[in-house]
């Protein structure tokens, strides 16, 4: 018998800066999920639980055909709901390298999903989003100017809005994600202009109400990085009913994670 061994040579376009893996994920998509968090992000969210995720120099690389056999591993275990989500960080930045990941996974009957706070659209996630992800989580910081600075370090929220836009327009499935912070993010005000503003959507399945935690201040302290959100406590069960309530006045489903 043969003993053939061959090497795949490593280059931009079949690696994946990966943060770190989750094999039996049932919190970041329909049904089981092989979650792949990415490296990298633009945004230095307040409240992120990943800030190590944050640098684009992090990480570990991973040939695609390495996170392929390891989902495919995974793959009995999907049922018909499951399959794999790439999260990160923000996935979009490694647009380029994703399509072959999702192409190859899309070949082996995965389903596939993004999680994404919507701020790339370029040729490549446009590929990305139009052709291979059967389902993106668009991550919905606030509804003002100033609130979504304040959030995210960054202006323009009108970005993530373009995102879900063009995912409206081709027709394909999306959920949005909402953080609820009690003062910041879960004035009714704020939670009627975010209902207004996707009442009309018909791609939108459900919209997740993700409570407040501090989960991460650990690791923004390991980071020596300022946690800015020590003073905002977590969520009431009343505060959580009483947004979902609200949220179902202009979405089919509102479910809290």
């Amino acid at each position: 018998m043969l003993n053939l061994k061959f090497t795949i040579i490593k280059t931009a376009e079949n690696i994946l800066r990966v943060h770190s893996i989750e094999s039996f994920g049932t919190h970041d998509g329909p049904g089981i999920r092989f979650i792949v968090f990415l490296q990298g992000c633009k945004l230095k969210c307040l409240y992120c639980h990943n800030p190590d995720s944050i640098e684009t120099s992090g990480g570990k690389a991973y040939q695609i055909e390495e996170l392929v056999q390891m989902a495919l591993k995974m793959k009995p275990y999907f049922g018909k709901k499951g399959g794999v989500t790439v999260s990160g960080g923000e996935p979009l930045l490694q647009s380029k390298a994703l399509i072959p990941f999702f192409k190859r996974l899309k070949e082996e009957g995965i389903h596939t999903n993004i999680d994404t706070n919507g701020r790339i659209l370029n040729h490549f996630s446009k590929e990305l989003l139009d052709d291979y992800a059967d389902l993106i989580m668009l991550d919905i910081k606030h509804m003002t100017e100033s609130g979504y600075k304040y959030i995210t370090g960054k202006p323009v929220k009108e970005i993530a809005f373009n995102l879900a836009k063009h995912r409206e327009d081709s027709g394909k499935k999306m959920w949005l994600r909402y953080v609820l912070i009690p003062g910041v993010t879960s004035n009714p005000e704020i939670l009627h202009a975010l209902g207004k503003h996707f009442k009309g959507y018909k791609t939108i399945e459900k919209i997740e109400i993700q409570p407040y935690h501090k989960l991460g201040i650990h690791k923004w302290e390991a980071l020596g990085w300022e946690y800015q959100l020590k003073d905002a406590r977590e969520n009431t069960e009343e505060e959580l009913q009483v947004a979902q309530d609200l949220l179902k006045k202009y979405f089919k489903e509102v479910k809290i994670n």
